[in-house]
Parts: C-alpha cells; sequence; structure tokens
C-alpha cells in the first residue's frame, strides 16, 4: 500500500510539473491568464485595463495608505505555489511583506497576509468558487473578492478543519461603498468601477 501510495503522489508531482511547464510557455504567448487549480489548468481571458486593473490599482493604493511600510499590496508577479497541493495561483492583489516577496521563483502562499482578487466578468467561478477552496488549502489566512459585476464582495477567514478538508469558517459580505476590513487595516469601497453591458474582463 505504501508502495502505490508513493507512485501515486510521484505521478501526481511528475503531472504538476507537466502543467506548471505548460503554464509558463503560454504566459507571454497568449492574453490572459493561467492558473493551476485541483482540477487542472484554468484561463482566465481577462483583458489588459478596463475596471479589473483600475480596481486592483485602487485596493493596492488604499491598502498601502494604511499598512506599515515594511508591508505591501503586490499587484505583479510571481505566482504564489504549493507543488505538494498541486496548486500554482496568480491574485490580483497579494497583501506581503517586502522581505517575504523577496525570493527567486514562486511565493510561499504561507507568506502572505492576505489574497485580493477582482471577479473576471469572463470566468466569475474561478475566484468565487475555486479560488475560495483552494486558496485556505494553500494556507492564505485571508481571501478577499472584489466583484464589478454586482459591486459587491466578501472578505473570507478563519481556515478551519471541515470534512471537505480546510476550509475558511468566516465570511464577511460587504457592497460597494461601505468600509472593508482586510486582516487588520480598513480601507474604502467607495467610487470602486463596476463592469458596463459590454464585454469587459
Amino acid at each position: 500500500m505504501t508502495i502505490a501510495s508513493d507512485n501515486a503522489r510521484r505521478s501526481a508531482s511528475h503531472l504538476y510539473r507537466t502543467m506548471r511547464d505548460f503554464v509558463q510557455s503560454m504566459d507571454d504567448t497568449l492574453p490572459g491568464k493561467f492558473e493551476i487549480t485541483k482540477e487542472g489548468i484554468v484561463h482566465d481571458m481577462m483583458s489588459p485595463g478596463g475596471p479589473h486593473e483600475v480596481t486592483a490599482a485602487h485596493i493596492s493604493r488604499r491598502l498601502e495608505r494604511v499598512m506599515p511600510d515594511e508591508l505591501l499590496a503586490h499587484t505583479g508577479t510571481p505566482d504564489v505555489e504549493d507543488e505538494p497541493e498541486g496548486i500554482m495561483r496568480h491574485p490580483d492583489v497579494m497583501v506581503i511583506a517586502w522581505t517575504d516577496l523577496d525570493v527567486e521563483g514562486s511565493i510561499d502562499p504561507r507568506a502572505l497576509v492576505a489574497a485580493i482578487e477582482v471577479v473576471s466578468k469572463s470566468n466569475p467561478d474561478n475566484d468565487w468558487v475555486t479560488k475560495m477552496r483552494d486558496y485556505p488549502l494553500i494556507g492564505i489566512p485571508t481571501y478577499v473578492i472584489f466583484d464589478p459585476r454586482t459591486g459587491t464582495g466578501a472578505v473570507l477567514s478563519e481556515i478551519h478543519r471541515t470534512p471537505e478538508g480546510l476550509r475558511y469558517a468566516t465570511r464577511k459580505d460587504f457592497v460597494y461603498g461601505e468600509d472593508v476590513t482586510i486582516a487588520e487595516w480598513t480601507i474604502s469601497t467607495k467610487n470602486l468601477p463596476r463592469y458596463e453591458d459590454k464585454r469587459e474582463s
């Protein structure tokens, strides 16, 4: 039984590394964002600019006004990765210490204070379903969702064990215009852009 289990782990690890190599080869080739979930590769066809990027920039700036200098609300690369879980994600905004960002390769997701996602119009389930499942599995203590489709969002925290695996125990919903607390810091959600009827990411 141990041999079979070891073989299964090696097979899963090999599959994950194959997917990761593919994702990294596609990053500069096709538009959008490639990530690896428990089910496999997801391709989010977000477009550059527009409400998605503006929202991420507003959140980053508002957080950095109230956080201590040793932290930043980072909107760039690299990915966060947990190879044993077979998950590689790229949050729209990562709250992280400068020292934890200064690494080669992917970031350990457990180094994040919070991960923030702006819901993509093209694939909202990626943020509301699969990341809500994946982020507690890889140890991100706080996950925040901003949804420009509806002008609403949610803060998820307090990872706990359930029969289905690690999940967030606490969810606090908000609507645009209210203040929202992310980890220890409160920011306004006023004047965040919304998606229009035309196709936006």
